[in-house]
């Protein structure tokens, strides 16, 4: 079981974003794919709430296994204001437990799960989400980081 932000970095709009250094309450949630109907959602929801989140202190940063170029071109299509990171190499997802087996239409494949995980300003974990459901997800993150 994590207790802290582990030790790793992300690549984000600007470049290298060191997680375990941001030094303010963090949200970092992990989802599968750009553009897929899921992750469209939740990124929706996430943007919608940036400003609550803004309010509450509370960065939020959104990591999956696609490239930068992607990131930024699922981003314009649905106008996120969510901050997107990459992690091609799947270091990050390894480093947080996300990466694992998954079963769709009877085929078993290795793929990210979705989780989200809230840190505290000094890196130690808040709350995990694991096998994220999407619908009310963003509000319960957003009740949670409002309590800290």
């Amino acid at each position: 079981m994590m207790d802290r932000i582990p030790a790793v970095t992300v690549i984000g709009p600007d470049g290298p974003i060191d997680l375990a250094a941001v030094g303010a309450p963090l949200v970092v949630y992990f989802y599968p794919k750009d553009d897929t109907s899921g992750c469209t959602r939740e990124a929706q929801d996430f943007t919608a709430a940036a400003p609550d989140f803004a309010a509450a202190g509370v960065r939020v940063i959104g990591v999956s296994k696609d490239s930068p170029a992607s990131h930024v071109k699922f981003s314009a299509k649905h106008a996120l204001a969510v901050e997107l990171a990459s992690d091609e190499d799947g270091s990050v997802c390894e480093a947080f437990g996300v990466w694992g087996e998954k079963k769709l239409y009877g085929k078993t494949y290795m793929g990210i799960e979705r989780a989200t995980f809230l840190f505290a300003a000094d890196g130690s974990l808040v709350r995990d989400w694991r096998k994220v459901r999407v619908p009310g997800h963003v509000e319960a993150v957003l009740e949670a980081a409002r309590a800290l």
